[in-house]
């Protein structure tokens, strides 16, 4: 049996998916009528990234009390990609309450071992997801550090398996352009909601060294990227 699917993780994770269900409601009803409304997703996208340009800081404090989680889906195919990497460092940019870090920290678990870095704005979250990882037992792979991540990911310590791009839109391009020089050959990039143009825009051009398309995944926006070159 892996980590992943022991009592002690599965319960937990159920927990967590629930209390992230309850917490995120309204916010992804909201989100839903955005995207269905007047000028579609790329109008929503458009009118998030005009507001977090504006002070991403500001927008991300207002959810400070929401998981922003992933979906048990995904966070079982990010447990799988960083196994399939054999990833022994993981850099996650937007770690929010730690539901995806206990996916990826289980992953390094069963790859005999490793570090992950992640990086969180909210000092109540960071909290908050270093006592779910205390909960998970998986506290001892992980380094959570506060603050923007423009900031605390100028260093990582070392060559990067596998980056989770999962925070404030408008950062995606600028966090990869920041971590890129730590990228190894045939690392994996993953963006969860990665909507913003010009991130897709250059992860897609092969000139960048990179091979990039959208997952089949119902307008979530996650795109799959490896460093080729």
């Amino acid at each position: 049996m892996n980590t992943l699917d022991s009592s002690r993780l599965a319960d937990l994770l159920a927990r967590l998916h629930r209390d992230a269900q309850a917490s995120d409601r309204e916010h992804l009803e909201a989100m839903m009528v955005a995207f269905d409304g007047q000028g579609g997703p790329e109008q929503m996208v458009a009118d998030i990234l005009a507001e977090e340009r504006a002070d991403y800081r500001a927008i991300y404090h207002g959810y400070a009390d929401n998981f922003l989680a992933v979906s048990p889906e995904y966070g079982r195919f990010i447990y799988a990609i960083a196994r399939a990497c054999k990833a022994t460092l993981i850099v996650e940019f937007g770690t929010s309450m730690g539901i995806s870090t206990i996916y990826l920290a289980a992953a390094l678990r069963d790859n005999g071992g490793g570090h992950l870095i992640g990086s969180e704005m909210e000092p109540a979250k960071v909290a908050r997801a270093r006592a779910n990882l205390d909960a998970a037992g998986l506290a001892d792979l992980v380094d959570i550090r506060a603050g923007d991540a423009l900031d605390t990911l100028q260093h990582v310590g070392g060559e990067i398996d596998l980056l989770l791009v999962d925070g404030a839109f408008s950062l995606y391009l600028p966090v990869l352009k920041l971590v890129e020089p730590w990228l190894k050959p045939g690392a994996v990039i993953l963006g969860e909601n990665a909507f913003e143009p010009g991130y897709q825009a250059y992860v897609r051009d092969p000139a960048n060294g990179y091979v990039s398309f959208a997952l089949p995944d119902e307008g979530r926006g996650n795109e799959f990227t490896v460093k080729v070159s």
